[in-house]
């Protein structure tokens, strides 16, 4: 889906800048943020993977752990203060969406942050950019998967690139200018015991022009067990769908691993 929100089109700008700004840094500058484990605080690197995978795909990325603990790279100047301002609008936003989407569950309205400790949940900012590809027919930005966590919050620039599954035909995604992508994560899927879905999506290439992506992925406390809320849960005609497992267990595992559809939910599901 694609909203309106409440952060100024100002800020989105000023991180798309400092952003690109950081990947024009030299390779000596960023060696520092060349971190291997999954939740290191900072990482920046090409491809998803690079362990796993058997060929790199067309992106480079920035990782950082921005909640509960606030954490950010010293260069460029300004992307500290700008990035912290940033996503603590970005999860305002989400803290908003949550409460209206508990509440179409037959949940009360602040369930969702009790029960998975929002207010202390992880927080991911990743920066994606997408040079031009010499053949993009041959190469892939990510491949189809499905988001950890709760909500996925996602600006773009102009250029397009973003692909959503839908009734087996995957449909471009065009985001309106100053809008929010939002795409729903495996922990809602979860929670809610099916009745939200985690969206599967993938990202194509082009080659004449470079696709910067500016991301928020929200989630739950990394200590939080999240299973389908009770509620949903009727063991005749709604069974639980899926096991109970600790986020952090959970990224941790789709982290590691290469991105395959929907197979870290797959390996809970009942």
């Amino acid at each position: 889906m694609v909203i309106n929100h409440g952060v100024p089109e100002s800020l989105i700008n000023e991180m798309m800048n400092l952003c690109l700004s950081f990947f024009d840094l030299s390779p000596d500058e960023k060696s520092d943020y060349v971190g291997k484990h999954v939740l290191n605080p900072i990482r920046c690197g090409t491809s998803f993977n690079t362990s796993v995978e058997n060929v790199y795909f067309w992106r480079d990325y920035l990782k950082i752990l921005v909640h509960p603990d606030f954490h950010a790279p010293l260069k460029p100047n300004g992307f500290r203060e700008t990035s912290y301002e940033y996503c603590k609008r970005t999860r305002e936003v989400a803290k908003e969406l949550l409460k209206g989407m508990s509440e179409s569950l037959g949940l009360e309205e602040d369930y969702i942050e009790k029960v998975l400790e929002t207010k202390s949940g992880l927080q991911i900012l990743i920066v994606n950019l997408y040079p031009p590809c010499p053949q993009p027919e041959l190469a892939m930005g990510m491949p189809a998967h499905s988001d950890h966590g709760l909500l996925t919050l996602l600006a773009q620039n102009e250029i397009g690139g973003l692909q959503i599954k839908h009734k087996g035909k995957w449909i471009a995604a065009k985001a309106l200018p100053n809008s929010f992508m939002v795409n729903i994560g495996d922990h809602m899927e979860i929670l809610s015991n099916g009745k939200y879905k985690s969206i599967l999506h993938r990202v194509v290439v082009n080659n004449k022009a470079t696709r910067l992506t500016v991301v928020t992925a929200n989630g739950p406390s990394l200590d939080a067990e999240v299973t389908p809320a009770p509620s949903l849960v009727d063991f005749e005609n709604h069974p639980p769908l899926y096991r109970g497992m600790k986020y952090k267990e959970y990224v941790e595992l789709q982290q590691s691993n290469q991105l395959d559809g929907k197979s870290c939910l797959d390996r809970i599901r009942i």
